[in-house]
């Protein structure tokens, strides 16, 4: 059966054993194996950081950056492990898995499209794996190319007959289609072979509901809620059931239901607004409508070039790592590092204004700190100024390319201002370096993903 756990590459490393006596210093090869042996313990920031130790000693071996790729996958660095697989690519361009990964991790993030490139050039080089068609019909189904998805699936179905996920897949693309006889025989199938995967149970309940057998849907979603019962598309699709034959108050139920499981789930809104109406409340009803209304339509909403993400989440956070990190040494002719410790106390008191011309005095007298700039770009983005803020993480990771916290920030700063894309890419090297709390942002904030079982 299709599963999605990583798979194991079976690259050798091109990397020569390590000989010689028990002092000489660990090679490229020793911190491959290390990476290896901490990816299977699940130590994925450990892994992690062997990988680019590796790297950094011999940066032309592509299987170090194919598994620091799966090290981000585990770690949700989307961006960082697509970066990663490009590279293993280019030095392997006959790695099937790696294209493999590229192309899901595409998908998370999207780029359909893309993805589908990747996995025609992974069936390329291996035709007879059945989960390549089952990810590019996947994809190739979010563009609504559907007549290919099919057919991905049909050949995917050949080569796994059993596959839950695949049939799962199929009938969920024939649904797309309209063809919900073709989409019941897919997921009854399934349910023969896996009678307890609530995604075919919710898939041929909508099948039913659409071929008018109400009842029949009402029993598939009722167990695929027993099986799931924190997926709030389930309990909107039994309402929508429920609607169909009449019970608005039980219809009611399961809308509340899926919104407290996701409050901005627009549709549930418009749903609970029609069977309000049905049952008088006139005065909600209109409510969740006007509510289905803003929630539903992107174009009312707006990005704030400045918001609280910056200032409650992460501000704190970095002013704490500044100050408990910076040690003072003994104070230099020029005396800029007065002026940077003096900026950094006002800043933590909070004047703010007047912490930024001593960083700037600190900065004239001693151009070459990376430290000041990127204490300087604390304060100014704590002071709304996010360009300025971008600009002097410019100069700290030019000066210090190895400055973790400057990535963190400049890539939360971009995040926050629309430059999405670069953001999470700034944060991955910000994890690559070692700042591990950028795999909460990471989580939290770069990765779409797109249910694709």
């Amino acid at each position: 059966m299709i599963t999605s756990l990583l798979r194991i590459s079976l690259l050798v490393a091109l990397l020569a054993p390590a000989v010689g006596f028990s002092q000489s210093a660990p090679s490229a090869s020793d911190y491959f194996n290390e990476g290896i042996q901490k990816s299977n313990a699940k130590d994925y920031p450990g892994a992690l950081q062997a990988f680019t130790t590796a790297i950094i000693m011999n940066p032309e071996n592509a299987p170090s950056y194919y598994n620091r790729a799966l090290a981000k996958i585990s770690l949700n660095d989307i961006q960082g492990a697509i970066l990663d697989l490009d590279q293993a690519i280019e030095l392997n361009p006959q790695d099937a898995n790696a294209f493999l990964y590229r192309g899901i991790n595409r998908t998370k993030i999207d780029d359909f499209r893309g993805a589908v490139q990747d996995f025609n050039r992974a069936i390329e080089i291996n035709p007879n794996d059945a989960l390549l068609y089952y990810h590019r019909g996947l994809s190739r189904a979010q563009v609504n190319y559907l007549a290919s998805a099919l057919a991905d699936f049909n050949k995917a179905a050949t080569l796994a007959p059993n596959d839950v996920n695949i049939l799962t897949a199929r009938g969920n693309c024939k649904t797309q289609m309209n063809d919900f006889k073709g989409a019941l025989a897919d997921f009854s199938l399934a349910l023969e072979k896996s009678p307890n995967k609530s995604q075919a149970l919710a898939g041929r309940g909508y099948a039913r509901l659409r071929l008018e057998d109400a009842k029949g849907a009402l029993a598939d979603f009722v167990r695929a809620i027993e099986i799931s019962p924190n997926d709030p598309d389930l309990f909107y699709k039994r309402g929508l059931v429920k609607s169909r034959i009449g019970d608005f108050e039980g219809a009611t139920a399961d809308f509340d239901k899926t919104l407290q499981l996701e409050p901005s789930h627009f549709r549930a809104h418009f749903s609970r607004g029609y069977c309000r109406s049905r049952l008088g409340s006139q005065k909600q009803a209109i409510s969740d409508i006007d509510k289905s209304i803003e929630m539903g339509n992107t174009n009312l909403q707006t990005k704030a070039y400045y918001s609280e993400f910056i200032t409650q989440n992460l501000l704190p956070l970095l002013g704490t790592v500044v100050q408990d990190r910076y040690k003072i040494n003994e104070l230099p002719d020029d005396r800029s590092d007065a002026f940077l410790l003096r900026g950094l106390l006002k800043n933590a008191s909070g004047e703010g204004k007047s912490a930024l011309v001593d960083l700037n005095r600190a900065i004239e007298l001693n151009p070459t700190n990376a430290e000041s700039y990127f204490i300087r770009s604390i304060i100014r983005s704590s002071l709304g100024d996010q360009r300025g803020a971008v600009i002097d993480c410019n100069s700290a990771v030019k000066l210090n390319p190895r400055h973790g916290e400057a990535y963190y920030l400049r890539g939360v700063v971009r995040y926050d201002t629309g430059d999405e894309q670069a953001g999470c890419i700034d944060l991955s090297r910000a994890g690559e370096l070692g700042y591990t709390p950028a795999y909460k942002i990471i989580g939290e904030k770069c990765n779409r993903v797109t249910a694709q079982r």
